[in-house]
């Protein structure tokens, strides 16, 4: 898969975003900036996004071949070593995403496995998830679309039992967030003993993000043939076209609104970026798609990388930020921003179709 000459140019600019970051946040964790003028917004621990960063000093690091980057990316990675055993299904953005990139590193691979293990011994059987969990606040027996992205390639690392609890989870999450037609249901169901699975009233169906999230994750399901010979014939597909067919995916904006509801409100280049790796993924599992797939997702890429992503000219505002981030539209919290989550997925495309990584392994 190749790309124009605009994919290094972009690449190199949000790595460079990386490394002015970097020296900004020192040990915190950055979790959305102001458009203005760049100022993060930070964390302590990082909260469920920590991963992104850690993910995306890793692109810093293969990129420039330095023993300083490397040294800082396993620095942030090892931060993120108490979260292997927090209550939170959020465990598969963190320390899937936080180690992946990392390739050889061992350390990496040691939190990653510790990590697998944890989500397996949290795996309910009778509920056919890894709980939504507490470490977060609020309640605890959820199930939503962001907690099965990185859960499903970070539970097959756990060896066969870990791909059967990972294609549960998988199957579970598609059950409550995908209609019996495919049609688009709530993207987080709570479960209360007396009446069982019940949907939440936020995030509410036509959620940018959730629609991105479970794309992501069946992808990735595709990709691990240990985990999809314990989904039924064909399920994996259904649900990716079904997947594909909500928000029009293929043929319908290249950055979607934050929230369908709300065609002209905010959009959210997160989604989209989140949306491309997927498709990326989606190219390289052999099927009908394969080619939309990867001339889709090139043009999300160009589209971020040409129309959201600040050069340096404005005064004040660091280039390389990928702008029109919405956190979360019904709140108003950082609607037209610079998400971490966004700028990994971003680099993380663009790597892809730079040759930096293989999207089927990160």
């Amino acid at each position: 898969m190749t790309s124009g000459a605009w994919a290094g140019r972009a690449l190199a600019a949000v790595l460079e975003r990386v490394a002015v970051t970097a020296a900004q946040v020192g040990p915190r964790f950055p979790l959305y900036a102001e458009p203005g003028d760049g100022r993060w917004t930070t964390t302590g621990r990082g909260s469920w996004t920590g991963g992104f960063w850690a993910g995306l000093l890793w692109l810093l690091a293969r990129s420039t071949g330095a023993e300083t980057d490397r040294r800082a990316a396993a620095a942030c990675t090892a931060r993120l070593g108490p979260w292997a055993e927090a209550d939170t299904a959020t465990r598969g953005l963190i320390l899937w995403y936080g180690t992946a990139p990392a390739a050889d590193d061992g350390e990496a691979a040691a939190l990653r496995a510790h990590a697998a293990r944890a989500c397996l011994a949290a795996y309910d059987p009778a509920l056919g998830i890894v709980p939504w969990g507490g470490a977060l606040g609020g309640p605890r027996l959820l199930a939503r679309a962001d907690a099965v992205p990185g859960m499903v390639p970070l539970l097959a690392g756990a060896g066969p039992q870990g791909a059967a609890a990972a294609a549960g989870h998988l199957r579970r999450h598609l059950g409550l967030c995908l209609g019996p037609a495919g049609e688009e249901r709530a993207p987080a169901w709570e479960f209360a003993g007396g009446t069982g699975w019940r949907p939440c009233a936020e995030p509410r169906p036509g959620w940018s993000r959730g629609r991105a999230w479970l794309l992501l994750a069946v992808a990735d399901a595709l990709l691990l043939p240990e985990v999809a010979a314990h989904l039924p014939d064909d399920r994996l597909a259904r649900a990716a076209r079904h997947l594909l067919a909500q928000g029009d995916v293929l043929t319908g904006r290249l950055v979607p609104p934050a929230e369908a509801a709300r065609p002209d409100g905010p959009p959210d280049t997160s989604a989209a970026a989140i949306t491309a790796v997927a498709l990326l993924k989606l190219a390289r599992v052999p099927g009908p798609w394969a080619t939309e797939c990867a001339y889709r997702a090139g043009a999300v890429l160009k589209r971020l990388a040409e129309a959201h992503v600040t050069d340096g000219a404005a005064a004040g505002r660091p280039a390389g930020m990928l702008l029109d981030g919405c956190y979360d539209c019904g709140k108003g919290l950082a609607v037209r921003h610079e998400l971490i989550w966004g700028d990994h997925f971003l680099a993380l495309g663009l790597a892809s179709l730079e040759g930096l990584v293989d999207i089927t392994r990160v």
